[in-house]
């Protein structure tokens, strides 16, 4: 895989009806994390750590920081993130996959300048099982 856009890295967020993609972001982030569960005793080879294979907690979360831009999806977040409700999302890695699954919506901040424009920052954080599929 060679260079990417950063503009290509897409959120999308179902409206209930389709997958609305987050308009305004200037930069986003999808991290995933995986909990260790460690196994070590006394009789561990040399004193050196073992780790139980797939026993962690997997999770991912997305951040994104922008302006707003479109009516819709601004309404679509704010409307997802005061009702606490958790929301299908997509994140669109260019030339590596989506990534699809339930997400909540963990911190929006609104933030402006006196001689500038309104930006947001968002936090999601993942709600459940998630799915991949190759592009």
């Amino acid at each position: 895989m060679g260079a990417q856009k950063g503009k290509d890295l897409l959120l999308k967020m179902n409206d209930g009806s389709a997958f609305v993609t987050v308009a305004g972001l200037r930069s986003r982030r999808i991290a995933f994390n995986a909990e260790t569960v460690d196994v070590t005793h006394a009789e561990s080879a040399d004193r050196w750590r073992e780790l139980l294979e797939g026993a962690g907690v997997k999770r991912a979360s997305i951040s994104g920081r922008g302006l707003f831009k479109d009516a819709a999806s601004d309404a679509l977040v704010r409307q997802v993130f005061f009702n606490g409700a958790i929301a299908s999302c997509q994140v669109v890695v260019p030339d590596f996959g989506t990534v699809e699954g339930p997400f909540q919506i963990s911190s929006l901040e609104f933030s402006g300048e006196h001689n500038g424009e309104v930006t947001f920052d968002l936090g999601l954080e993942s709600a459940g099982a998630l799915s991949f599929t190759a592009l």
